[in-house]
């Protein structure tokens, strides 16, 4: 058991971003020039002041090529860190920053490909990396968790979704009550909201920040379906419904806002691809929000804007990044002072 753990919520003041900047030639292909080209404008987004606050952005590079790229591209205050991993996604194979009696701490999850299906040389081990880099100290925990799959308020309370912590492709021998516990001494919980299930076609088996995210202690935010043929409609009226059930430790329902879907966005073969305005970053003074070129950004944009009035809300164009399988969210990793 860690003790007086805590993990704040991601819109707490932030020493550092860590993110990684696309680097296998060979698993992005022709979409790795677009995918640079996203991450490069996320992280000028996040490096410009608003009101006087900004970020500090930590970038991993896995090879000379990605090295040069992005010096080359980036502004120097953006620190570069060569380090190997498979890909990008450091939200779920880099560790989770957390606060206990002693301070900062990193936790450091096993990983295991998103249940087999994506193994990538260095992936298991770059969250170590990282924490060397970071110079932290930090706790290894025998728990197959990537960090895209639970989402907190920085007060003990996670969201997460049944498909994916349950998923038997992770944890088999674990049960939910088994999970909850390790949730409850490892990570600080002392409520666990569960969803079912997550976007059509997300391999990541329904992570949480796909569909539905803390933006107060008490106030959540996921997203109502856009348009008649929204591949899940279904599945986000659920979600919706299943949150305004919901009720804190105080007994009081959690305030449930939403924002519209992209919609039914497809990749260039005609599939159904897992495009959400839920992947968002919040930094110290911006915030950024993937869009897919859909006519629901703005209003996914407003009601950002008017639940962080003090932020700065930019909307990126991330179709090259999903080509990858994630977004903004997915690629980064926050360091709370």
């Amino acid at each position: 058991m860690t003790l007086g753990i805590r993990i704040p919520a991601e819109w707490e003041d932030q020493s550092a971003i860590w993110t990684c900047w696309p680097s296998a030639l060979d698993l992005w292909q022709e979409d790795i020039d677009g995918a640079r080209a996203e991450i490069g404008a996320m992280i000028n987004a996040l490096i410009t002041p608003h009101n006087g606050r900004k970020n500090t952005i930590k970038l991993l590079v896995a090879t000379d090529e990605a090295y040069h790229n992005a010096t080359q591209t980036l502004c120097e205050e953006v620190e570069i860190f060569k380090i190997p991993f498979g890909d990008i996604w450091l939200r779920d194979t880099g560790p989770i920053f957390a606060k206990d009696e002693n301070g900062e701490i990193a936790l450091c999850f096993g990983f295991n490909g998103w249940g087999g299906k994506y193994v990538l040389e260095h992936d298991d081990k770059v969250n170590l990396a990282l924490v060397d880099a970071a110079k932290a100290r930090n706790k290894q925990i025998e728990f197959i968790l990537e960090g895209g799959s639970i989402d907190g308020n920085g007060a003990g309370v996670f969201l997460t979704t049944k498909q994916c912590l349950l998923n038997k492709n992770r944890n088999p021998e674990l049960s939910q009550s088994d999970i909850e516990t390790i949730m409850v001494n490892d990570l600080g919980a002392k409520q666990i909201l569960w969803l079912e299930d997550g976007l059509l076609n997300d391999h990541t088996d329904g992570h949480i920040d796909n569909i539905a995210r803390f933006i107060g202690e008490n106030k959540i935010i996921c997203q109502s379906p856009f348009g008649d043929d929204d591949p899940n409609k279904d599945v986000l009226d659920k979600i919706y419904n299943d949150l305004c059930a919901m009720k804190d430790l105080d007994g009081k329902h959690y305030e449930i806002v939403r924002a519209p879907s992209p919609g039914l966005i497809t990749n260039e073969d005609g599939d159904i691809i897992p495009a959400s305005h839920m992947n968002f970053i919040i930094g110290n003074g911006t915030i950024v929000m993937p869009h897919y070129g859909s006519k629901s950004t703005d209003e996914a944009l407003r009601v950002l804007a008017q639940h962080f009035p003090n932020h700065k809300i930019i909307g990126i164009n991330a179709m090259s990044v999903l080509t990858g399988g994630g977004s903004f969210h997915c690629i980064t990793q926050q360091q709370p002072k």
